[in-house]
């Protein structure tokens, strides 16, 4: 980061070549006098241009050390450059077109190459808070934020601004959705980068309508053979009241997750030949007229009132302001893909739109294009597939051909439970002398485990006797109460560890195995690894099989890191800068902290949906329910995940254990616990000039590295297990506020 001196040295020779930069109207009148553009105030302020601009529209303000030099910079030019005195009085509501910032929309994601991703995401920078844009709309009603001060410029012709991509999908010019509000009487709908349109509708029919024909939202398809996104509309309470609907469910409303199906808006709609999906007219509502050809009519309304927003996800986005709440869903939307539901419905969503279960061919008799008999190679199909019995959760319709006893409780040699680590110990003497226990946690952890995984794609096929092949994926059932980790391979060396201290890899809690049980290929394979040798007695393995989520990670991944970059969190910076980076990160820009809110949300929601329970629905133990019926209901993929995300974590933690001789206190899913002398990581983590253990912890921002959680000291620890009369409580849990009020139930 330049110092304050070094850009007031830049800005003072700037000012030596004319004015530049001024805030909203006065910044623009003395860049124009002065012949000079945005990129070139981006290049003395080491900054880009899209930043640059949103500083002279007023939407965003430079932050330290930028402030400074700025305000040098417009005070050296209102001394050379003052403002005409015809012009003094002038009003402020002048007529203009609106500034480049608000006729222009992100442009959507391109389609990148896995090994472009990384290079991709390397190129944001901090304060590229929004996408760069796309070329301008034609003669449309385009407002500011404030309606009075800009208004339209009939006429005028389609100019992209510099810096637009090339090829941008003129259909969704505006973006990929808006906020629909309502000021002084006028239905405003606020779409990204600050663009406002004015909307003629009077009824929710017919703003389905103008949104389909007029508003030009939407987002381009993210793979070859998928579709494009429909447009999205966030609906306001003033915009609920506007067209009949209510701002509130009733309780009643709420449970059932929609209004009733008698309301006099959902009248209206069917009138207008529009139909909702079988969910109805709840917080996420699609609204659609049946496909003719290619030819796609929906649009998805979002409700925030309503809590489509949940706050465990998206923070406050719900009682943000319109142009605010469209920018937040605007930058997930272009780094993600427009909402479709919750982040974990839009989680899943992303996996279809980057693997479309089938692709469009020509029908050589008619030439009209049809969907392939065929899926998608790569994909996981059209037509779902029935788990293995092992992978089934508790009352699947695949259970019923065992014909368990009705209350039967199926053991770890009947159904395959990978899960995350819940486990702790107790502390030994030792450790009970330092003074602090220092929680890290792994960024991204089950995004990371997701990244390069083998999945299976089609079917199981069950084997008896199999010999275990680590890269075919499937469920195997196998006795691995023998391995030892007393003396394991690290690497190819043998060492020896203190067993007592660690937990098993192999379950949740912690517990060795006591015989055989189902495991996931990723456990199995690291049975192998850690020296020790494995028969497996039966299997479940899926011969058709490929890496599935890889574009999932990338995509989840950059998103992540862009948003992190925005808010000054580098993927390049030394141990020690990513540890003051981080600190308080989420203060710089709220607004940005909750779409990295909503990116985490999104994998972890994403892959909790591949083995979705019944959500009531009238559902009975043995019966099909409604997630059962999608291609992407696939609990041996989420299993196969957790199972690399803990084994990932285990391999570090062991590592770290041959190396250092320090052990974890505890572990909750991707949080662990050490017992140290200070209050920092690199107390304890073993870096030698700046560089970290080989396959141990790093410090960083990418996923898989780790970042600080938290400090406690080990008086709190003990004393919080003494309270409650439990000396294996995992700390884990509370270490984040020190926090503990119920352990029953894991406040």
């Amino acid at each position: 980061m330049p110092t304050e001196e070094e850009l007031i040295a830049r800005a003072a020779e700037l000012l030596a070549r004319g004015p530049l930069l001024p805030p909203p109207a006065e910044r623009k009148r003395l860049r124009d006098a002065a012949g000079l553009t945005q990129e070139d105030v981006a290049i003395a302020l080491q900054t880009k241009r899209e930043t640059v601009n949103g500083w002279e529209t007023g939407r965003t303000m430079p932050r330290p050390p930028r402030l400074a030099a700025y305000k040098h910079l417009l005070d050296g030019w209102a001394e050379m450059y003052p403002a005409p005195t015809s012009n003094a009085n002038a009003p402020t509501g002048v007529t203009a077109t609106a500034p480049e910032t608000f006729t222009s929309t992100p442009a959507p994601a391109p389609e990148v190459s896995t090994g472009q991703a990384s290079e991709a995401a390397a190129m944001t920078t901090a304060e590229n808070t929004q996408p760069r844009p796309a070329p301008a709309a034609a003669s449309r009603p385009a407002r500011t934020t404030r309606p009075s001060s800009t208004s339209r410029r009939p006429g005028a012709k389609k100019a992209a601004p510099a810096g637009s991509p090339a090829g941008a999908d003129l259909r969704f010019e505006n973006g990929p959705l808006a906020v629909v509000d309502v000021e002084d009487g006028k239905v405003l709908a606020y779409c990204v980068g600050g663009l406002v349109l004015d909307v003629p509708a009077k009824s929710l029919p017919t703003l389905v309508d103008w949104t389909l024909k007029e508003a030009k939202l939407g987002q381009p398809k993210l793979s070859g053979p998928g579709r494009s996104a429909d447009p999205l509309l966030v609906l306001t309470e003033a915009a609920l009241e506007r067209y009949g609907l209510p701002t509130a469910l009733t309780e009643e409303e709420r449970l059932a997750g929609r209004i009733p199906e008698g309301h006099k808006v959902i009248k209206q709609l069917t009138r207008a030949d529009w139909k909702l999906t079988k969910r109805g007219f709840g917080p996420w509502a699609r609204i659609y007229r049946p496909a003719k050809g290619s030819d796609r009519q929906c649009v998805q309304l979002c409700i925030p009132s309503w809590n489509a927003l949940d706050a465990r996800h998206w923070g406050h986005a719900a009682q943000l302001p319109p142009a605010e709440l469209a920018r937040v869903l605007g930058v997930y939307a272009s780094r993600v893909m427009t909402p479709r539901g919750s982040t974990a419905v839009t989680g899943l969503e992303l996996m279809t739109a980057l693997h479309p279960p089938t692709y469009a061919v020509r029908d050589e008799e008619t030439g009209v294009l049809r969907q392939a008999d065929d899926k998608t190679p790569g994909s996981l199909g059209k037509d779902p597939v029935d788990c293995a019995p092992c992978e089934a959760p508790d009352g699947h319709p695949v259970l019923n051909a065992l014909d368990l006893p009705r209350f039967h409780v199926r053991s770890p040699a009947e159904k395959l439970f990978e899960e995350a680590y819940d486990w702790a110990r107790p502390m030994t003497d030792a450790e009970c002398t330092l003074r602090h226990l220092v929680g890290i946690d792994v960024n991204m952890a089950f995004a990371a485990g997701a990244n390069g995984l083998n999945v299976g794609l089609g079917e199981p096929t069950h084997v008896k006797a199999p010999a275990f092949d680590p890269k075919l994926p499937g469920s195997w059932l196998v006795d691995l109460s023998h391995v030892d980790l007393s003396k394991v391979k690290v690497g190819k060396e043998w060492v020896e560890l203190d067993g007592s201290l660690l937990p098993s890899p192999f379950t949740p809690k912690g517990d060795r195995p006591t015989g055989p049980a189902w495991y996931a290929t990723p456990t199995v394979a690291y049975a192998q690894e850690l020296g020790y040798e494995v028969r497996p007695l039966e299997a479940w393995v899926r011969y058709e099989n490929g890496r599935y989520l890889d574009g999932w990670y990338n995509r989840l991944r950059d998103a992540y890191l862009a948003t992190m970059a925005d808010l000054g969190v580098d993927a390049d910076l030394s141990p020690a800068d990513f540890l003051t980076a981080m600190d308080g990160y989420k203060s710089r820009d709220p607004e940005l902290a909750i779409v990295v809110s909503a990116i985490k949300a999104t994998v972890k929601g994403g892959l909790g949906k591949l083995r979705e329970r019944p959500r009531g629905e009238g559902w009975r133990p043995g019966e099909p329910w409604r997630a059962l019926s999608r291609p992407t209901w696939r609990p041996d993929i989420r299993a196969a995940v957790i199972s690399r995300t803990r084994i990932n974590l285990h391999r570090k933690i062991v590592k770290h254990a041959a190396f250092t001789g320090q052990y974890p206190v505890a572990i909750l899913s991707d949080c662990v616990v050490y017992a140290a002398n200070g209050t920092s990581p690199l107390d304890f983590l073993p870096y030698r000039e700046g560089k970290p253990l080989p396959g141990g912890f790093k410090l960083g921002v990418n996923p898989g590295l780790v970042k600080h959680e938290a400090t406690q000291t080990v008086l709190w620890g003990e004393e919080v297990r003494e309270r409650f009369n439990a000396p294996e409580l995992n700390l884990a849990r509370y270490i984040k506020d020190g926090t503990v009020t119920d352990i029953d139930n894991g406040e």
